[in-house]
C-alpha cells in the first residue's frame, strides 16, 4: 500500500508530490497533461497586489517557504527554474507616484515597496514619471519546472500518464483502491478539471481565463519585469512573455481575437517600439470567489483530499498549501479556516 495517490501534475500536484517525497512518503501521480494554466502561467511571484496596493495574503510566509522549496527542487533536478528579478511599476502620472508612496507607508507593504524612485531609462519604453520597485520578486519558469519534474517522476516510475476515471475509485474505511492500486490517501489537484470530480464538484471553483503572448522586440532592452495593466517579462534573445488578460465567462483554453486585441492595446500603452507576436496562449486559472484556495478533506471520506483554487498565484501558493494539507493529513495540524473547504456549505452534494 502506498501513502498517496495524486491526481494532477500542475503546480499544485507537483508541490504536494515534492512535500510528500521529502517526508519519506510513497506516492504515485496520475496525469493526463491537462494542466494548461500551470504550463502557460506567467510564473511571477509578487507579494503586492499592485492594482489595489494591498499585501498578498501571508506573503512573507509564502515567499520564505517558496524560495526554500524551489531551491531544493532545483538541486534535485539540476535545473534552474527560479529567477529573482525586480518588478517595476511604470508610473503614468505624479498622482500614481504619490499613491505609491502612500502605500509604502502601510505596515504590511513597507517591506515590499521601495521608496526610491527608479529613474533608469530602458530602450523601447518612454517613462517620464519613472518607476516604483517591488522587492522580493521574480518568476518561476513553470513550463520547464513541470516538464522536468514529470520526467523525474517518470524515471522513478512514479507517474502514470492517463486520465483518471472517478467512477472506478473504490473507497474503503482507511484507504482507496484505483485499478488495483491501494493507497492510504488520494489527493486531487486537477485545477479547473475539478468540475468533473464526483467527490468535490460541489465546491465553488470558478475559472478565470487568461491569455498571454510571447513577443519579439529587438529594440526593447529590459533586464527587469515591467508591470502595469499587463506584465512584460524578458526571456532573452529579444523575446518577452506578456500577460495576462482576465475573462470570467469563457472557460475554454483557446486563444481568442478579443484577448489578442486586448493584449496588443495594453502592450502599446507600455512600450513604444515595434514588436512581433511569436506565440499566443490561453488557459483557465482555478479561482475562488473569496480569493482563497480550496484545501482539505472530504466530509464523509477521510482518505479523499483536495488541493485546488491556487488562482493567479500558484507559484507562491503551491508549496505552502501543499505543506498545509500534508501537515493536516499526516500530523493532524488544523488547516487555516480561511482555506479549509469546511468553510463552504455543500450544495447538490453527491
Amino acid at each position: 500500500m502506498i501513502d498517496f495517490l495524486i491526481v494532477g501534475s500542475g503546480l499544485a500536484g507537483i508541490s504536494f508530490a515534492e512535500v510528500a517525497l521529502n517526508n519519506n512518503k510513497s506516492i504515485l501521480v496520475f496525469d493526463n497533461d491537462s494542466q494548461n494554466s500551470s504550463k502557460i502561467a506567467g510564473g511571477l511571484y509578487n507579494p503586492v497586489i499592485l492594482k489595489r496596493f494591498s499585501e498578498v495574503w501571508k506573503a512573507e510566509e509564502q515567499l520564505k517557504l517558496m524560495k526554500d522549496f524551489y531551491a531544493i527542487v532545483e538541486e534535485k533536478l539540476k535545473t534552474k527554474f527560479d529567477f529573482s528579478t525586480p518588478i517595476l511599476r511604470k508610473f503614468f502620472s505624479i498622482e500614481e507616484q504619490n499613491n505609491w508612496f502612500s502605500a509604502s507607508d502601510k505596515t504590511g507593504l513597507a517591506p515590499f515597496l521601495s521608496t526610491a524612485i527608479i529613474t533608469k531609462k530602458y530602450d523601447g519604453i518612454t517613462s517620464p514619471f519613472n518607476y516604483g520597485e517591488v522587492l522580493h520578486t521574480g518568476y518561476v519558469d513553470t513550463a520547464l519546472l513541470l516538464t522536468k519534474y514529470k520526467i523525474y517522476l517518470k524515471d522513478k516510475e512514479l507517474l502514470i500518464q492517463d486520465s483518471f476515471d472517478y467512477s472506478l475509485l473504490e473507497i474503503k474505511t482507511d484507504s482507496v483502491i484505483y485499478k488495483g492500486i491501494e493507497a492510504k490517501n488520494i489527493v486531487f489537484a486537477e485545477g479547473f478539471g475539478m468540475h468533473e470530480n464526483l467527490f468535490f464538484k460541489y465546491l465553488p471553483l470558478d475559472g478565470t481565463k487568461g491569455e498571454l503572448f510571447i513577443i519579439k522586440a529587438t529594440d526593447l532592452n529590459l533586464d527587469v519585469i515591467v508591470n502595469t495593466s499587463v506584465f512584460i517579462l524578458p526571456l532573452g534573445d529579444n523575446l518577452f512573455k506578456v500577460g495576462a488578460t482576465y475573462n470570467w465567462k469563457d472557460k475554454t483554453d483557446l486563444p481568442t481575437l478579443e484577448g489578442r486585441q486586448e493584449l496588443l492595446e495594453r502592450i502599446s500603452e507600455i512600450i513604444d517600439c515595434e514588436f512581433e507576436v511569436i506565440a499566443h496562449f490561453a488557459g483557465v486559472r482555478p479561482t475562488v470567489y473569496d480569493r482563497r484556495p480550496l484545501i482539505g478533506t472530504h466530509v464523509d471520506h477521510k482518505s479523499l483530499h483536495l488541493l485546488n483554487g491556487l488562482g493567479t498565484r500558484g507559484v507562491m501558493l503551491g508549496p505552502s498549501m501543499a505543506k498545509a494539507l500534508f501537515d493536516a493529513i499526516v500530523n493532524g495540524i488544523a488547516l487555516d479556516p480561511t482555506i479549509d473547504i469546511k468553510r463552504v456549505k455543500p450544495k447538490n452534494f453527491n
